[in-house]
C-alpha cells in the first residue's frame, strides 16, 4: 500500500548522506508522524473506493483498476520533479507544498461527486498522490536528521510503524462513512432509470464528507508546518558537482533486479488489495456486504504491521535475504491456496498474505542499494521510479479479472512473489561490476 508500499523511499540513502540536527524537535517528530499517517491513511482509502466507484458507475474491474493506475502512476511521473522542487525550496516547504497539494486532491473529490464524474475521480486521485510524492520526498530525510544519526533508524521505523496503523485505520472509516451506503443496482428496475440515475448522484456524493474532512485536516497540518520552527534542510548547493557519470548505477546487476522486485511487490500488495472487497463479497468466499468485506482489509494491513516488528527482530539473527525468500514463498503458498481454494480458507490465506509483505519492501530497498557507494542516491531514484508497479500490475490483474474472474487473476501476485523469493536467494547476491568500472 497500498500504505506499505511507497512508505520507505528515500529513507536509506537520507540516512547516510543527511546532516544530523541537534536539539529537541519532540513536538516537530509527533507533527512528521502524523504525515506517515495520513499518506498511509489515504492511499489505503483508495482499496475502499474502487468497488465503491465500480458500483456507481457500472466499471470493468479493468475499468475499476484506473484508479490505482493514476494514483501509482503519479509516483513515476512526479518523483523526479518533486525532487527538484524540494531541492529549491528545502524540506520544510516541501512539505506545506505536498499538504496543500494532497489538500486539493482532496477538495477535487467534491465536485467529482457533485458531476458524478468518473474522469474527474481519476484526475483527483492523481493530484492527491501528487501531493503524496512530495510529501515523501520531503518528510522521509527530515524524520532522519532531526537528531542523534545514532537513532535515526529507530525514529524511521517508528514512522513507518504510524504509516501502517494508518493503512490499518483507513478501511473502518471508509467502511462507516462510505461502503454503508451502497445500494445495489439489483434493486432499481429498468423502468426507474430516472430516479437510478439520481441514486448514482446521491450516492457518489457520500464522498465530498470523508474527503472534505481530510482536506481540512492536511490543510490544518500545512498550517501548523508553517509556523513550525525548524533547521532549514534539504536545499541544494548550485555549486556542487556529482562526480558519478550518467546511468552508472545502472551497472549493478542487484540493483537492476531490486527494481524489478520493488516494481512486482507494490504491484502485488496494491492489486490484492484492491480486489480483497471484490474477492470477499464473493458467494463462494465470503459472502460478505461490501460494507463488512472492507473491516477485513484491516487485518490485510494490520498484519503488516504486525510483521514489521516481528520482522525487524528476526533480521537481527538471520540473512536477510533470507527472511525475504521465506516470507515471499509463504506468501505463495497463501495466494495458490485462495486460487484453488473457496470458502473461509481462501479469504483468511489471502488476508494473511499481508503479514508476508510486511518486509518486503524496506527489504528489497536495502539490498538493492548495497555497496552502491557514490552510486547510492541515484539507485535510490531508480528504486522509486519502480513504485509504478502499483500502477501496472493491478491494472493487468483487472484484465484477467475481467476475462477469468477474480480467483485466477490472483496468479499475477503469484508470479510476482515467486520472483521476490528469486531475489532473496539469488538476485540480490548477483555479481558487482569492478570498482574499475
Amino acid at each position: 500500500m497500498a500504505g506499505a508500499t511507497s512508505d520507505a523511499s528515500i529513507q536509506t540513502t537520507v540516512a547516510q548522506d543527511a546532516p544530523h540536527q541537534p536539539g529537541k524537535y519532540r513536538f516537530a517528530l509527533i507533527a512528521l508522524t502524523s504525515l506517515f499517517f495520513m499518506w498511509g491513511f489515504l492511499t489505503c482509502l483508495n482499496d475502499i473506493l474502487i468497488p465503491y466507484l465500480k458500483n456507481m458507475f457500472d466499471l470493468s474491474y479493468t475499468q475499476a483498476m484506473l484508479v490505482q493506475f493514476c494514483f501509482f502512476g503519479a509516483y513515476f511521473i512526479v518523483s523526479i520533479p518533486a525532487g527538484n522542487l524540494v531541492g529549491k525550496i528545502g524540506y520544510q516547504k516541501g512539505i506545506i507544498a505536498g499538504l496543500i497539494i494532497a489538500c486539493i486532491g482532496c477538495l477535487l473529490f467534491y465536485p467529482s461527486a457533485s458531476l458524478a464524474s468518473y474522469n474527474m475521480f481519476l484526475f483527483a486521485f492523481f493530484v492527491l498522490a501528487s501531493g503524496i510524492t512530495i510529501l515523501q520526498v520531503s518528510a522521509n530525510p527530515y524524520v532522519s536528521t532531526l537528531g542523534p544519526a545514532n537513532t535515526a533508524s529507530s525514529r524511521l521505523t517508528m514512522t513507518q510503524a504510524f504509516n501502517s496503523l494508518g493503512t490499518t485505520v483507513a478501511p473502518f472509516f471508509g467502511s462507516w462513512l462510505i461502503l454503508s451506503t451502497i445500494e445495489h443496482p439489483d434493486s432499481v428496475t429498468e423502468l426507474d432509470q430516472a430516479i437510478a440515475t439520481l441514486t448514482v448522484a446521491e450516492q457518489a456524493s457520500t464522498v465530498q464528507v470523508p474527503y472534505l474532512i481530510l482536506a481540512a485536516a492536511l490543510f490544518l497540518l500545512a498550517i501548523i508546518f508553517m509556523f513550525l520552527k525548524l533547521p532549514l534542510l534539504g536545499k541544494k548547493d548550485p555549486s556542487e558537482s556529482h562526480q558519478s557519470g550518467s546511468g552508472s548505477a545502472w551497472r549493478y546487476p542487484h540493483l537492476v533486479l531490486g527494481a524489478v522486485g520493488i516494481f512486482v511487490y507494490v504491484g502485488a500488495e496494491v492489486g490484492i488489495g484492491s480486489f480483497l472487497i471484490n474477492f470477499l463479497t464473493q458467494d463462494e468466499i465470503g459472502g460478505l456486504t461490501e460494507s463488512q468485506a472492507a473491516k477485513y482489509i484491516a487485518y490485510y494491513f494490520g498484519g503488516a504491521m504486525v510483521g514489521r516488528f516481528i520482522g525487524a527482530l528476526v533480521m537481527q539473527k538471520i540473512n536477510a535475504g533470507k527472511v525475504l525468500a521465506f516470507n515471499a514463498i509463504f506468501a505463495c503458498l497463501l495466494v495458490a491456496t485462495a486460487i484453488f481454494s473457496q470458502g473461509t480458507t481462501a479469504m483468511w490465506a489471502l488476508l494473511l498474505v499481508g503479514l508476508c509483505n510486511s518486509i518486503m519492501f524496506p527489504t528489497i530497498f536495502s539490498l538493492a542499494l548495497q555497496d552502491l557507494k557514490q552510486y547510492t542516491s541515484q539507485g535510490s531514484g531508480i528504486l522509486c521510479l519502480a513504485i509504478v508497479g502499483g500502477a501496472v500490475v493491478p491494472l493487468l490483474q483487472g484484465m484477467l479479472a475481467d476475462s477469468f474472474g477474480i480467483q485466477v487473476a490472483f496468479v499475477l501476485p503469484l508470479l510476482c512473489y515467486g520472483f521476490i523469493g528469486y531475489y532473496g536467494l539469488i538476485g540480490c547476491n548477483a555479481n558487482r561490476p569492478n570498482e574499475s568500472i
